[in-house]
């Protein structure tokens, strides 16, 4: 149990990476398993997840979204809800909630397998989901809502403050 909260304090949005270390095919596939791993409506596990190696497509993405660190990394995972996968069985609250919320599930169960892993990661958010989908040339059924930086950390960031518990839990 304490390898895992030692796993959760170690998580840093890392924004330089080791140019000349690639993320090894093994520990990619493992960040990946994990995502597999997360939980979902359904079990229908409604998201695709788009492997970005290609140091163009790399360019392309830190261009789209104003984010040049997205380049430094030798992988970007593009998260991808597939709502139309969920709302077969759960209808607009499916298609509305549920596959965001599996897609984003799945993205941190990667994210928390990349620094077990010894990776560094950056979760981005910040983009337009129609231009990236434009780029990676998705189909009409999934729409891009995270994008995950993996690669060997150039950098130990400092923590950053958090909130404090009694500010975010209440009794229900």
């Amino acid at each position: 149990m304490n390898d895992f909260f030692a796993t959760l304090r170690r998580r840093h949005s890392v924004r330089h990476y080791q140019s000349d270390m690639p993320v090894e095919s093994e520990k990619l596939h493992a960040v990946l398993e994990s995502a597999l791993s997360a939980p979902s409506a359904g079990d229908l596990q409604a998201y695709q997840i788009g492997v970005v190696e290609n140091a163009e497509h790399r360019h392309a993405l830190a261009q789209e979204t104003d984010q040049a660190f997205i380049e430094q990394a030798p992988v970007c995972l593009v998260f991808c809800t597939d709502a139309e996968r969920s709302a077969i069985t759960f209808g607009e609250r499916g298609r509305e909630l549920y596959a965001l919320q599996d897609a984003t599930i799945a993205a941190a169960y990667a994210q928390l397998a990349a620094v077990a892993a010894g990776l560094g990661s950056a979760w981005v958010g910040y983009f337009n989901s129609q231009e990236v989908g434009r780029l990676l040339n998705l189909p009409p059924n999934l729409q891009a809502i995270a994008i995950l930086t993996l690669g060997y950390p150039a950098e130990l960031p400092e923590p950053t403050s958090r909130r404090h518990i009694n500010d975010v839990v209440f009794q229900a």
